[in-house]
């Protein structure tokens, strides 16, 4: 019972990561959680400077996405199906673009100045620029 303990304490420990927030290099916004969970929430539309945002998410079911929903978001994978359900029924919004990989993620938010991302805080390169790490 106690090595079951232990390799199940082992692996929850190691999916845990920490997650990165990157925008383009050229936007000098400092964004603290409350904005960033804001423009990933679709209630507000630019970064404080003005330029116009557009969220990039990883897919579902990656651990970077689950820690971002968890500690930025604070919804799980469930409630942000309903959140997002109800303002794209109602026509108020569409979630953030969600893609395969870190590797997609940076590449997009290193193509648009307006973007921001998040990727799992290991694959982070200088293509980008690191706001925030949870």
């Amino acid at each position: 019972m106690k090595k079951w303990l232990l390799a199940a304490m082992l692996c929850s420990s190691m999916a845990v990561a920490d997650v990165a927030v990157i925008v383009h290099p050229s936007n000098g916004d400092a964004l603290d959680k409350d904005s960033i969970s804001r423009l990933f929430l679709n209630k507000a539309k630019a970064f404080p400077g003005g330029t116009q945002a557009t969220p990039v998410a990883l897919a579902e079911g990656l651990p970077a996405t689950d820690e971002f929903n968890d500690k930025v978001l604070k919804k799980s994978a469930s409630q942000l199906t309903a959140f997002w359900s109800k303002l794209v029924f109602t026509g108020k919004g569409q979630p953030p673009k969600a893609l395969g990989d870190d590797a997609a993620v940076i590449a997009d938010v290193a193509g648009n100045p307006g973007a921001i991302g998040y990727v799992d805080a290991s694959a982070v390169n200088d293509s980008v620029r690191v706001v925030a790490t949870f």
